[in-house]
């Protein structure tokens, strides 16, 4: 049984040369530059497809 998503769960992960923090919560996720309040956020809705419209949306790779 999975464990319920009911508050944030933060993790370090570094791309490139640079630290990053993920914020995985009830909303959606976010991802800053560590030290940095601002970054890019998406909703679960825009994750499924289903945001209205928005553009940054993930999209799977053919081999998924």
């Amino acid at each position: 049984m999975a464990t319920k998503l009911d508050k944030a769960l933060r993790r370090e992960i570094e791309i490139g040369e640079k630290a990053y923090t993920l914020v995985i919560d009830p909303q959606g996720l976010k991802l800053t530059e560590k030290g940095h309040r601002k970054g890019q956020e998406l909703s679960w809705n825009d994750v499924l497809g289903s945001g209205g419209g928005s553009s940054t949306a993930w999209t799977p790779s053919a081999g998924e």
